[in-house]
């Protein structure tokens, strides 16, 4: 069980990756060099280990080996990397992205396999979006390379705990027609799906506004899952005051929220959070402040109202970058998300004199996403060079149809 690189033209060739400049990678010249160079070397029968075996070796003696796979799999498959991803992993993606952007890519990609660097919520939206296997043999396929790269957010909404909740909200005296559901994509497919059959869709941090517009133009209440950071900043920034959201527990008997609490309020906010964005404290921005006069503080709306409303700006993974790079030189930025992001745009704007640094030094890393190793990548590619689709990600088909129907809304009001 083996095999040997291919040293055809095709081959040297295939390599196109596109890893953005603003990562500060020499990106596409630099790794195709790299590629010609493995390419062109002796060919050399490699084994396609276990995982235990990939797992036991140092994270640089992956890289040719994830280079040749690549090269051998080429336009058949795409990788496809989250912002939070490690450097040693997102050097190899084709696309980079937060939620939103990544599953526009998985809708329209024509690639058979689909490789998601991120964590399972974004591979399972990928299958959803994906091509259908229709007829047999035609449809796409994702791989997650590593199946306990989990999102702790998502997993604080269980379907079943939802249900219980849409049924304590009939029986509390609300009616299907006066309350929307919407979703954060940092949810499962099942509660995508939740949503989509109740007349209610799915929204990212780029786009909950357009998404609360949406909701509002059809019933006077929202429920909102699973963040409610993300729920209760984007409420407020609509004008709705902090006395008209309340929180549902699902550990708590109905919430625990009287009838005539979640009638008076226009967004029931579901108990849940970021366990990275909520370590940003307000106290981090004031110590900020003081230690360095005139920082701008940039934040993601995961993070909690207090620290939101002392920031100067507050934005989605793709808008923080943005701000950043469209600011004049020599600005300094104080980010307020994922340490991986952070680290990276520091590098990169450091030639233009911009000086980026972490809300919080003690350094807030996404545990989940950091699952992903190269070692997993070459493991998963390897396996799919030799014909085998490992950790592949597939949503029930009667999930999937639901689940579909909210994300397609949440994609139609993005446009």
């Amino acid at each position: 069980m083996g095999w040997a690189a291919d040293r055809s033209e095709s081959t040297a060739t295939v390599i196109a990756f596109n890893i953005p400049v603003q990562f500060g990678l020499k990106a596409e010249k630099d790794l195709s060099v790299f590629v010609e160079e493995i390419v062109s070397a002796p060919a050399v029968e490699q084994d396609v280990c276990s995982l235990d075996n990939y797992l036991a070796q140092p994270d640089h003696t992956m890289d040719e080996r994830i280079a040749l796979a690549r090269a051998k799999l080429g336009k058949s498959t795409i990788l496809l990397g989250h912002h939070y991803q490690r450097d040693e992993v997102i050097r190899f993606a084709d696309y980079t992205g937060d939620s939103y952007k990544l599953s526009k890519i998985a809708a329209e990609t024509e690639a058979k396999y689909l490789v998601f660097c991120g964590v399972h919520f974004m591979a399972e939206s990928a299958d959803v979006l994906g091509r259908p296997d229709d007829p047999p043999g035609t449809g796409q396929q994702v791989i997650l390379p590593d199946l306990n790269a989990g999102c702790s957010m998502a997993d604080m909404a269980e379907i079943g705990q939802v249900e219980d909740c849409w049924d304590s909200l009939m029986a509390a005296g609300l009616s299907p027609d006066e309350i929307v559901p919407i979703t954060y994509m940092n949810s499962t497919a099942a509660i995508k799906a939740f949503c989509g059959e109740r007349r209610g869709l799915v929204c990212t941090s780029s786009n909950a506004g357009k998404a609360f517009d949406w909701a509002f133009g059809r019933a006077e209440k929202i429920l909102f899952l699973p963040d409610q950071h993300l729920g209760r900043n984007t409420a407020f920034a609509m004008g709705i005051p902090l006395s008209e959201m309340v929180v549902w527990d699902p550990y708590q008997i109905n919430g625990g929220l009287t009838p005539a609490r979640l009638k008076a309020a226009k967004v029931i906010l579901w108990k849940g959070h970021c366990s990275v964005h909520q370590r940003f404290l307000p106290e981090h921005v004031d110590k900020v402040r003081a230690k360095y006069p005139g920082i701008q503080v940039i934040v993601h709306p995961e993070c909690r109202w207090e620290v939101c409303q002392k920031a100067d700006a507050l934005g989605s993974t793709e808008r923080l970058i943005h701000l950043v790079e469209s600011a004049r030189e020599g600005s300094m930025f104080a980010i307020g998300t994922e340490i991986h992001l952070v680290n990276r745009l520091a590098k990169q704007f450091a030639p233009q004199g911009k000086r980026i640094i972490t809300l919080d030094d003690t350094g807030c890393l996404c545990t989940t996403m950091y699952r992903i190793s190269p070692q997993h990548l070459a493991w998963a590619l390897e396996n799919l060079v030799e014909g085998r689709v490992v950790n592949r990600i597939q949503v029930r088909d009667d999930v999937k149809h639901w689940s579909r129907v909210a994300l397609d809304r949440m994609l139609e009001i993005r446009a």
